[in-house]
C-alpha cells in the first residue's frame, strides 16, 4: 500500500515523473488501464471519476456569483478561521509564488489568496473564489479530493485528472468541526512543482489541526457552569460561575489567576510567595484572604491541600496563548485587550504578565506584517516599545517610514536618557526594548 503523502519519490526524476504520469493518465483516459508509475489514491480517485462521467478537458463553473459568495462566506463556519490561515500559509504562499485556497464540504472554492502573478494563472484556469473543485467536477484535484475522502491528500502534475491542471501541484487537508467531527471543508495549497515534496501535505495537516484547535477555542461548546475567568486589561477579574458573574477584588483576582495558571494546585507556601512581595507575611493572613473568597464563591471556591480550583476553569489568558503557540497571530490579538491583571505587583502575577506579553510581542515582530505591528505600537503597552517600532520602520513601505524612525530616534533618547541602554536591531546582539514601570498597589 503506498504512502499518499509522497507524490514524488525520493530519488525520481522529474521531469522523468512528468512524462510517465502523463503517459499513464492517457492511457487511462483512452482504455481505463491505470500504469505504473499511478499511485493507489490517485488510481482510486481516476476511478471515481470515470464513474462520475467527468471528462478530462473539463472545467470549472462558478456556482457562487459574488452577492451570494460574500454572504455565504460571512455566515460559514471557517470565515473564523480564516485568521490563522492566512498568518500560518499567507506569507508562505505569498514567497512561493503559491496559493492559499479554502474550499467547502461541497468542493466549492470560498477563498482563493497569494502571489498576484500565480493567482492570475489561477483564474486563467478558473480557480477562483465561488467555482466548484469537486472531485465530481473537476476530477482529480486536492481540495476537491480531500473533501471526498475525508483525507490529506497530495495532487502532483498529471495526476490531476483534468489535462488544464497539469501544470499545477496542490497539497489540501480536510477541517472537521470539533465538537460535531462533521466536514466543514479543505484547506489547500496550490502552484508549481515546488511544492512536490511529501513537507508540503505534512505542513498543510498541521495547518488544518491548528484551525481545529481554534475552532475548539473559538466554540468550546456549552461550558459548564462556573469554569470562566477573564483577566487580561483589567485589574479586577471577572469570573463567571453557576452563571452568575462575580467581579473579583485585586487579591482574590490574584489568587484565582495564580490557581487556574496551576492547575495541580500550590501549597500554602508556594501561593504565598506567588502572591506577597513581603515574604515575612505571616500564613495566617493567606488563609485569611481564602476564607474570605470562600464565603464570596460558595461551592466555586478553591479548595485546600493543596490550593486549587473547584474544577477545570477556562481563562482567557491560556486562550491567548494557545493562539500564539497555534501560529494565529492575528487571533490572538484581536482577543488581547491588554496585559494580564496590569496593576498588580504580585510576584507570580508580574512573572505571568511578563511571559504573555513577552510571548505576543516577540510572536507580533517576527510576524513583520504591517497591519499588525501598528495596532502593537498603537496600544498603551507598545506605544514605547522601540523594537516594535522599528519593526514597523521595516515592515512600511518607504513612504510610510519617517513617522516610525522618528518615533524609534525619540524612545532611543528618552531611555538612553534614563540609562537604558538600547541598539538598533541591526547591530550585533542590538534589541531595543522599552521598559514598563510596574504601578503601585492602592
Amino acid at each position: 500500500m503506498d504512502d499518499p503523502s509522497v507524490a514524488l519519490p525520493g530519488g525520481a526524476d522529474p521531469a522523468e515523473r512528468t512524462r510517465e504520469l502523463r503517459r499513464a493518465h492517457a492511457a487511462f483516459t483512452r482504455d481505463g488501464r491505470v500504469e505504473a508509475p499511478v499511485r493507489a489514491v490517485i488510481a482510486r480517485s481516476w476511478r471515481r471519476c470515470a464513474r462520475a462521467r467527468v471528462s478530462p478537458e473539463c472545467a470549472p463553473r462558478v456556482e457562487l456569483a459574488e452577492a451570494q459568495l460574500r454572504t455565504y462566506r460571512e455566515e460559514h463556519p471557517l470565515a473564523r478561521v480564516m485568521p490563522l490561515f492566512r498568518d500560518l500559509v499567507g506569507t508562505f504562499a505569498a514567497h512561493g509564488a503559491h496559493l492559499l485556497a479554502v474550499c467547502d464540504a461541497q468542493g466549492r472554492l470560498l477563498w482563493v489568496e497569494g502571489e498576484p502573478g500565480t493567482l492570475r494563472r489561477a483564474e486563467g484556469l478558473g480557480f477562483v473564489p465561488g467555482a466548484r473543485w469537486a472531485e465530481t467536477a473537476m476530477g482529480t484535484n486536492a481540495p476537491g479530493t480531500a473533501v471526498a475522502v475525508g483525507e490529506p491528500v497530495q495532487v502532483f502534475g498529471a495526476e490531476h485528472f483534468s489535462r488544464r491542471v497539469h501544470p499545477w501541484t496542490c497539497a489540501a487537508a480536510p477541517v472537521r468541526d470539533p465538537h460535531t467531527g462533521g466536514l466543514l471543508g479543505a484547506v489547500d495549497i496550490t502552484g508549481g512543482d515546488g511544492l512536490a515534496h511529501p513537507h508540503s501535505l505534512a505542513f498543510v495537516q498541521a495547518v488544518a489541526r491548528a484551525a481545529e484547535a481554534q475552532l475548539a477555542l473559538i466554540d468550546p461548546g456549552p461550558p459548564a457552569a462556573g469554569d470562566a475567568l477573564t483577566a487580561l486589561g483589567q485589574d479586577e477579574a471577572l469570573l463567571v460561575t453557576g452563571g452568575r458573574p462575580v467581579r473579583l477584588g485585586r487579591r482574590h483576582s490574584e489568587i484565582m489567576v495564580l490557581l487556574a495558571h496551576h492547575p495541580a494546585g500550590l501549597s500554602g507556601e508556594e501561593l504565598a510567595i506567588a502572591l506577597y512581595e513581603d515574604e515575612s507575611v505571616s500564613p495566617v493572613t493567606l488563609r485569611a484572604e481564602i476564607s474570605r473568597l470562600r464565603a464570596l464563591l460558595g461551592p466555586a471556591a478553591p479548595l485546600s491541600r493543596p490550593y486549587r480550583t473547584a474544577g477545570p476553569l477556562d481563562t482567557d489568558f491560556t486562550a491567548l496563548t494557545r493562539h500564539l503557540a497555534a501560529g494565529a497571530v492575528s487571533a490572538a490579538l484581536h482577543h488581547y485587550p491588554g496585559p494580564l491583571l496590569p496593576a498588580s505587583t504580585a510576584p507570580g502575577i508580574v512573572r505571568l504578565r511578563r511571559r504573555i506579553e513577552d510571548q505576543a510581542r516577540a510572536a507580533v515582530i517576527a510576524r513583520a506584517d504591517a497591519g499588525l505591528l501598528t495596532d502593537w505600537v498603537c496600544s498603551p503597552w507598545g506605544a514605547d516599545d522601540p523594537e516594535a517600532w522599528r519593526a514597523l520602520a521595516s515592515a512600511l513601505p518607504p513612504e510610510g517610514r519617517p513617522a516610525a524612525l522618528a518615533r524609534v530616534r525619540a524612545l532611543d533618547g528618552e531611555l538612553g536618557a534614563r540609562g537604558v541602554a538600547v541598539r538598533p536591531l541591526g547591530w550585533p546582539g542590538g534589541r531595543g526594548r522599552a521598559t514598563y514601570p510596574q504601578p503601585a498597589r492602592s
